[in-house]
């Protein structure tokens, strides 16, 4: 069992990481045990290397957007629903390719076995809500969504949600998929 300062002080570095890496992708590690309060000894002894600390953000990163399928389902219509996870996805493929630079090959094959399965379990979850709705196509694939996707966190991030739309549509039965903005 993990003491519980020892879990705050790892709460306290993650979060220092996020802030770090969201202000410079090259910030230092010492600089992270500094923002989170923590001397150098307690960040290496959690996290001995930057890429098992960066590893550890991407994959909390996972598991928070896996988990808000069920509260969009519940509080959205089925497209709209994609459409806000969608874009949750590529803030995150676009956090995770800035932060990859400094990650090995092994480590982003890493990341990548880890969160295939989760992403394609949550985005069938939603495709199917829409099919069971009968806004979304029967022949919609997951795994070709998923590759659709790849396209949105590459371009412009003011071209991500009108490049979104024109994926809904084509998602739409009959073209009829309504998407709100």
């Amino acid at each position: 069992m993990v003491r519980s300062d020892a879990r705050e002080n790892r709460a306290r570095i993650l979060a220092a990481a996020r802030q770090a890496f969201a202000e410079d992708d090259d910030t230092s590690m010492n600089r992270i045990a500094q923002l989170a309060g923590v001397g150098p000894g307690t960040l290496y002894r959690n996290y001995p290397s930057r890429e098992v600390l960066i590893l550890e953000i991407y994959q909390e990163e996972i598991e928070r957007l896996i988990g808000t399928v069920d509260e969009l389902l519940a509080t959205a219509t089925p497209v709209e629903a994609l459409r806000r996870w969608t874009l949750d996805l590529v803030d995150g493929m676009r956090t995770k390719h800035s932060l990859g630079a400094a990650l090995s090959p092994d480590a982003h094959q890493s990341m990548a076995e880890k969160s295939y399965g989760p992403v394609i379990a949550a985005i069938t979850r939603l495709l199917d809500a829409g099919k069971a709705a009968g806004v979304i196509r029967a022949d919609a694939e997951p795994v070709d969504f998923l590759q659709l996707t790849g396209a949105l966190w590459r371009a412009a991030p003011d071209r991500s949600e009108p490049m979104l739309a024109l994926i809904l549509d084509g998602l739409g039965k009959n073209g009829d998929v309504s998407v709100s903005r």
